[in-house]
């Protein structure tokens, strides 16, 4: 096969961050020092190395890169100053550029103006849309869907999601190719007899239960955080009740357009606070916000080595996700505060716009992190159970 070398990658990738990688000395510290780097996934060094020669194939087609998840420690660590940990940050930003076909990534991250400006653009797309098809708002009750009906965002959502899912699966399938090549892993290995199919599922649960969900590697990260920080603040947390709060909102949703369609309970009808499927969405939506809170409290003290960098989409990333919790929670309150207030149909219209626009920048930003590192977590999980039945 043959290894193309790109004498730009360096240059390229500090497009992205990463200004001081050339100052890396390969002394393998970073590598030594780090509590997730294994056999299985030996970084940042090798990650380093791979920029350094030129090789962009195997430094965005690695699984490492996801498997990282930018303690510091290694930076604090590091003789040169060479900041490993933001090259790991640096490397990812540049493999959703690569990986999204569309240019969008790359804009965002390199052209924080004008990325900015495609935000902003839009943001008032979607305020103004919407704005353009509402209809009247009642003063008696507070009736979302006469203001804004109910066919008109699913429809909308529908579009967007269909655009959304197809930039989306193009990134996951060729990162997985790119994976799958270099670890060696073929269709036979993984679906081809019961003992491969058994692999395969314990992988699956890997990324997705133990991982995704139970953030296990995530919390071995943080036990060598330094200054340790108290649990309501760990990483680990922050990271997972946010994650937590986006999937229960995500299910209560579903839940939801489920009883629609089944005739259950038609979408926008009043329910107590203490109905189910409102107590998910509810729980949910303070997870979420506390977690998207804490990050952004971090990211401006700038406290911890994994805070030290942030780009402008980064901030656009959870300021969505923080407008779009605030504004549901605006709305609940205004759904149980008696007389319609006439406020809560144009928060429920902010809310609607920002929520568009959170799905349609998923490929694009920090969010295609949900996409990209379960991919490589089952890797990563297929590498472990072929590295235990081989022992």
């Amino acid at each position: 096969m043959t290894t193309l070398v790109n004498l730009n990658l360096i240059t390229d990738l500090q497009k992205f961050g990463a200004a001081e990688i050339n100052a890396c000395m390969s002394c393998g510290n970073c590598t030594a020092i780090c509590p997730l780097a294994d056999n299985d996934a030996t970084f940042p060094r090798s990650m380093i190395r791979l920029a350094q020669v030129g090789l962009t194939d195997d430094l965005v087609g690695s699984k490492e890169l996801w498997t990282c998840y930018q303690c510091g420690l290694c930076t604090s660590r590091c003789p040169q100053d060479a900041d490993p940990a933001e090259f790991m940050a640096t490397a990812r930003r540049y493999a959703i550029a690569h990986y999204d076909k569309s240019g969008i990534a790359r804009i965002m991250y390199t052209k924080p103006i004008l990325g900015g400006a495609i935000a902003l653009v839009a943001a008032l797309f979607f305020a103004l849309f919407f704005a353009a098809v509402s209809g009247e708002r009642s003063q008696q009750s507070l009736k979302l869907f006469d203001f804004i009906s109910y066919p008109i965002i699913h429809t909308v959502g529908i579009i967007l999601m269909a655009v959304v899912v197809l930039f989306s699966a193009i990134g996951v399938i060729l990162l997985a190719r790119d994976i799958a090549r270099r670890d060696d892993v073929t269709w036979k290995s993984v679906v081809g007899s019961k003992a491969a199919w058994k692999r395969t599922g314990k992988a699956l649960w890997y990324a997705l239960g133990i991982e995704s969900l139970g953030q296990k590697r995530y919390r071995e990260d943080c036990t060598d955080d330094e200054p340790v920080v108290p649990l309501y603040r760990r990483r680990w947390l922050i990271h997972a009740l946010t994650i937590w709060g986006f999937l229960g909102l995500l299910l209560a949703t579903a839940i939801d357009y489920g009883m629609d369609m089944f005739g259950l309970k038609p979408t926008g009808t009043w329910v107590p606070l203490w109905y189910p499927v409102r107590l998910l969405g509810t729980i949910a939506g303070l997870s979420l916000m506390y977690g998207v809170t804490w990050f952004m409290i971090t990211r401006w003290q700038k406290r911890a080595e994994s805070s030290q960098h942030s780009l402008p989409t980064d901030w656009l990333f959870l300021a969505l996700l923080w407008i779009t919790g605030l504004t549901g929670f605006l709305i609940e309150i205004a759904l149980y505060a008696g007389p319609a207030p006439q406020w809560g149909y144009w928060v429920f219209l902010i809310h609607v716009a920002v929520a568009m626009e959170l799905v349609l920048f998923l490929p694009f930003s920090k969010f295609a992190h949900a996409m990209y590192r379960p991919v490589s977590l089952f890797f990563y999980g297929l590498a472990k159970n072929k590295e235990l039945q081989s022992a």
